[in-house]
Formats: structure tokens, C-alpha cells, sequence
């Protein structure tokens, strides 16, 4: 494969939330740089994070090439600038929430694979709860459909995708005015079919209080793995 990178999207301030002495968004970034198949890594903050964010980062290299961006209004804005920043000769962009520290790297390198194959990947599960449609009017909400879960997958990240064809992607939504909730809604506009990697429970997006109790749970077992190893 040939140049890889992965933007870190989010300017929530949970990315810098401490567990256990260190920022989630550093734990993040250790996931993909471990990979040798990642070449840069682009961390998206807010303007005011951006010096501290990319000397705490500068510690974080170990010889990969890490940057600070600055972010915008809107998760679709802060990758779309993530994307400005990156070389063109790019091969593979893997978009992943900086609130998902544990994120394995097996999953990072299926997805890869399969964007490398197919142009467009994401990570996804299958939903274990009955998911109902609804319909809400005067306060009411009422059930409309049960839909079958074996149709169903809850996106996670990384979403991974050829570099042209993102940006393909974001210049047709600015085009349209459309924002979307993650960045496999814009690519799918293009009918350009987005494959799915089965991904893990274990990949949560760390954004309520009771997340972090879950969050050390993983880590202590994740440390208690390497000691073993």
C-alpha cells in the first residue's frame, strides 16, 4: 500500500479528559501510531489548543510525522480542513473520532484493506437491542416499524476512504449545502457503495460520565495484556 494517514476528527473538549494521567485523544493517537501502515497522523483541535496540543503530540512522534489542525464549527469543517492540510499524493484516508482510544489495530488494518479494495470502509457492528421506527408529533412518540437487525450496523470509526473520492465527497456536499452526521454520508450521495468491517463494543466513543468508568475498566485489561505479552 502506499502513503496511509489518519485524521483525528473532533474538536470536543472529552478529547482531553484525563485517563489514567494522560488525555483520551493521546491514547487514541498511540493506536494509530503503532501502525507502520499509518504515515501521518492529523490531530484536529480548536485555535486556542493548537500550540499546547502539538507539544504534547511532539512527545507522542516516535519519528511519525504528527500534526496539529485547526478545526472549524462542525465535525464536517474540521475534517474538511484536515484534508486541506494533507499531500495530495495520498493514498488512503482513515477518519477516526479522537474520542475512541481503543480502537485495535487489527480493525485499523481491515478497514484499510478493504478501502484499499473497494475505495470506501467503515467500522460498524450490529445492533443487539430491537431498534424501532418512530414517528414524534405533539409530543407523542409511536412506534411506526421494527427493523431487522441483521440490516442494521451502528457506524463506528475509523471510516476509511481513497483520498480523491473524499474529496470528491466534501466538495459535492459544500456544493449542495449538505452536512451530514459522519463522513460516509457524504461519500454515499455519490452512490459510491461504502463496505463495512465488523468492528467491537469494545470501540466506544467516550462522550457521557459514565463512559469513563467503562474506559478504565478497558484500559487496566488492555495494560494487563501488554504486561503478559
Amino acid at each position: 500500500m502506499g502513503k496511509g494517514s489518519a485524521a483525528l476528527a473532533g474538536t470536543s473538549r472529552k478529547q482531553f479528559m484525563l485517563l489514567e494521567g494522560s488525555p483520551i485523544l493521546i491514547h487514541t493517537v498511540r493506536k494509530f501510531a503503532a501502525s507502520d501502515r499509518i504515515s501521518e497522523i492529523l490531530v484536529v483541535v480548536r485555535g486556542e489548543d493548537l500550540e499546547w496540543v502539538g507539544g504534547m503530540l511532539e512527545r507522542e512522534s516516535s519519528g511519525r510525522r504528527i500534526h496539529v489542525v485547526e478545526g472549524g464549527n462542525s465535525r464536517q469543517q474540521s475534517v474538511e480542513n484536515a484534508l486541506a492540510a494533507l499531500d495530495p499524493a495520498t493514498d488512503l484516508v482513515a477518519v477516526h473520532d479522537a474520542v475512541r482510544p481503543f480502537i485495535d489495530l487489527e480493525t485499523i488494518h481491515k478497514a484499510l484493506d478493504e478501502a484499499a479494495a473497494t475505495g470506501a470502509a467503515i467500522v460498524g457492528v450490529v445492533p443487539v437491542d430491537t431498534v424501532k421506527q418512530v414517528t414524534r408529533a405533539t409530543g407523542h412518540v409511536r412506534i411506526r416499524a421494527t427493523l431487522p437487525r441483521d440490516k442494521l450496523v451502528l457506524a463506528q470509526t475509523p471510516q476509511v476512504f481513497r483520498y480523491d473520492l473524499l474529496i470528491r465527497a466534501f466538495d459535492a456536499a459544500r456544493r449542495d449545502g449538505f452536512f451530514g452526521t459522519d463522513e460516509a454520508s457524504l461519500v454515499e450521495r455519490l452512490d459510491v457503495e461504502v463496505s463495512v468491517v465488523m468492528g467491537s463494543d469494545r470501540n466506544i466513543k467516550i462522550t457521557k460520565p459514565g463512559d469513563m468508568e467503562l474506559a478504565h475498566l478497558f484500559l487496566h485489561e488492555e495494560m494487563a495484556g501488554e504486561a503478559q505479552s
